[in-house]
């Protein structure tokens, strides 16, 4: 993406939020969007593509405080008065608009995931553009370093991948490592612009969205897993089996009198790292069954009349009144 990009795209409309949305409202948008609009899920549908980009490209620029504050502050001077940049190809005195300025400066015309960073404030942009007015002669500039955006199923992103990024027209190959989160942002370093003779290339800044998994979700290098049990087994105790993220089962055995909610922990069936290797997280959920046979009906009355000595919300009523 260009700096011209910048300019002509409200990255909040894209997520469809406000301009004054946290981290929190703009991350909670874009997973919304991006489980909507993945392709997994809207197969041969180029227009749900293009936006799944879009909203990946957005997320990446309002996702860092940084840009973020980039963003809005070149939009907010983009809105601001016209820049006057003296005579122009083809005539005299000519007005050129804040947009063409910047548009030239970055390079124009069309663009792909990765953006350009400036990797300073507006006086170094100025300075750059107007021949250094606004500070002093300086060495080889280091080049600009850029930042792409790539998505990765929550499996993919917990074993680890290698990508391919297009890059100004060349490809490079990123290694994400396992149990990169959402939101990550991985660098490499001299893969961004070169810069000029004698002075080091600029770097490549990946941001890593993450989908949402539909039974497993990460905490650190710890999996989180929810699985239901039957009241008698949760009442009398069971052995239960769980999914692991590999595909396999583990048994767990849930304690008699376990209630719903609490977290049972297996040892080394998280997500592995360089680091080493997490736990399970398993939260029970006790079922209510939503229909009864009459003999069902009859065992249930059964137990209520067998434990009805027995106030479960006595704790609740004594600590209301504290």
């Amino acid at each position: 993406m260009t700096g011209q990009d910048w300019l002509e795209k409200d990255f909040y409309a894209v997520l469809g939020v406000p301009k004054d949305a946290d981290a929190t409202a703009i991350k909670k948008a874009y997973r919304k969007l991006a489980r909507q609009l993945h392709p997994d899920h809207n197969p041969g549908d180029a227009a749900a593509e293009a936006r799944f980009k879009d909203i990946g490209e957005a997320y990446s620029v309002l996702s860092d405080a940084e840009q973020r504050q980039q963003y809005d502050q070149l939009r907010a001077m983009a809105g601001g008065p016209r820049f006057t940049a003296g005579s122009r190809s083809g005539g005299a005195g000519g007005t050129a608009g804040f947009e063409d300025m910047f548009g030239g400066m970055f390079g124009g015309g069309g663009g792909s995931r990765v953006r350009y960073s400036t990797g300073g404030g507006f006086e170094d942009v100025l300075g750059g553009l107007f021949g250094g007015g606004f500070g002093q002669p300086r060495g080889p500039r280091r080049g600009v370093d850029l930042t792409a955006t790539t998505t990765l199923p929550f499996r993919t992103a917990a074993e680890g991948s290698t990508v391919s990024l297009s890059v100004e027209g060349r490809t490079v190959n990123a290694r994400i490592p396992a149990g990169v989160r959402d939101g990550q942002k991985i660098r490499l370093r001299g893969k961004g612009r070169p810069g000029d003779p004698g002075a080091e290339p600029g770097d490549l800044v990946i941001t890593v969205a993450v989908t949402p998994h539909p039974v497993f979700s990460a905490e650190g290098d710890a999996l989180r897993v929810t699985v239901p049990v039957a009241f008698d087994e949760a009442a009398l105790g069971a052995t239960v089996e769980v999914p692991t993220l590999d595909g396999g089962t583990v048994k767990v055995k849930v304690p008699a009198g376990t209630p719903s909610g609490r977290t049972l922990r297996v040892k080394g069936k998280g997500i592995t790292t360089s680091k080493g290797t997490g736990d399970l997280l398993v939260t029970v959920q006790v079922v209510v069954p939503q229909k009864l046979t009459p003999a069902a009906r009859e065992a249930v009355q059964a137990f209520g009349i067998a434990t009805s000595g027995e106030d479960v919300r006595a704790d609740l009523m004594s600590q209301a009144r504290v």
